[in-house]
């Protein structure tokens, strides 16, 4: 049999428990719980025939429209295949063999993932224990001229953390000959965004995914924005077609119904203000969170609590293998969100 790269042999396997899922109340992946908007569908079938499958993906007309969403130049943003393929692709682009990449932990495994896969010298700089908080120091002292990149998911998960622009500035000034990638997959949950810093800085990469609040987890849809030079040389490191017609489709149509995300948002926001009472009341602690999704403290009932749930109908995620005793619990409407709570008290 041939032999794989040190650095495939090196990695764990991935393996993200979705299995079983369908019909249970889903409260662990942070995906949009009750699903995109209808006028996705509708304009799917208004615009998919069968010849559109037989040719391959145009992007001309998506790219013109998301252009104008997120307010930036068509040569300063890339169509990737979901949020990991933006990461894949910056590692791939700017990341050689033992090239010095730090990723703050615990955060998005996919940032380890493909560092890992390029054969990269991964550092990990933790979230302050105490409050889960932005490293912003020790990561500043953590970066050498050496790095070639940065990887921050901003709010983070699974903590819900993040860190405000001037903060991402200061990064940016410390790391200048380094790739910093803001994924900003829960943004429009916080509104903060690096996006309108583009254009004044070279080295600052942000991604979006419209597997969250546009509730798009299956099409597999984002988009990296940079300096039109960094994205030229990203796009050569891109497989041509990897994203797929119905895909930029789905994505024309969810941008245009903006009060149906608008009227999400508003719903998803209530019902976390009703998730920290309602855990309040029940004596869990909480960790403040600027995304659409809660991390609270089980301690040792942590996986016996999620187990229980789970065979209730409700699914939440263990995440005390990461942070000890943490249980994170994705928002929903209030209606699910009273139901999680009804659980819980039964439970706790």
């Amino acid at each position: 049999m041939p032999e794989p790269r040190q650095a495939v042999l090196r990695m764990a396997p991935y393996s993200p428990p979705t299995a079983g899922r369908a019909g249970k109340l889903r409260l662990d992946f942070n995906e949009n719980t009750i699903g995109c908007s209808p006028a996705v569908i509708d304009f799917l079938r208004e615009k998919l025939s069968a010849s559109d499958l037989a040719i391959y993906p145009e992007y001309a007309d998506a790219k013109r429209e998301l252009a104008a969403f997120f307010a930036v130049p068509e040569p300063q943003m890339l169509f990737t295949n979901g949020t990991d393929e933006a990461i894949q692709v910056l590692i791939n682009t700017y990341v050689d063999d033992e090239d010095d990449v730090i990723v703050l932990s615990p955060s998005y495994a996919m940032y380890r993932f493909y560092a890992e896969v390029a054969g990269a010298r991964i550092r990990d700089i933790p979230y302050r224990r105490e409050d889960l908080s932005f490293p912003i120091d020790e990561l500043l002292r953590a970066i050498h001229p050496a790095t070639k990149a940065i990887l921050i998911a901003n709010p983070n998960n699974p903590t819900g953390t993040g860190i405000d622009l001037a903060g991402i500035e200061r990064i940016l000034d410390r790391a200048p000959a380094a790739a910093v990638l803001i994924d900003e997959a829960y943004f429009e949950f916080c509104g903060v965004t690096a996006l309108p810093l583009i254009s004044a800085r070279p080295n600052l990469f942000v991604s979006r995914t419209f597997s969250k609040v546009f509730g798009m987890a299956a099409m597999r849809f984002g988009c990296l924005f940079s300096q039109s030079e960094n994205v030229a040389y990203m796009h050569k490191a891109q497989s041509p077609y990897s994203v797929n017609t119905l895909a930029t489709l789905a994505a024309r149509a969810a941008i245009r119904d903006t009060g149906y995300v608008r009227e999400y948002l508003a719903e998803v926001l209530a019902a976390r203000t009703l998730a920290y009472e309602g855990l309040h009341r029940l004596g869990i602690r909480t960790y403040t969170s600027q995304a659409n999704f809660i991390l609270f403290e089980a301690g040792g009932r942590a996986v016996p609590l999620r187990d229980e749930l789970r065979r209730r109908g409700v699914l939440i995620r263990d995440r005390s293998y990461e942070i000890a005793g943490c249980v994170r619990v994705t928002i929903g409407t209030r209606e699910q969100i009273r139901r999680f709570l009804t659980e819980m008290e039964s439970i706790w």
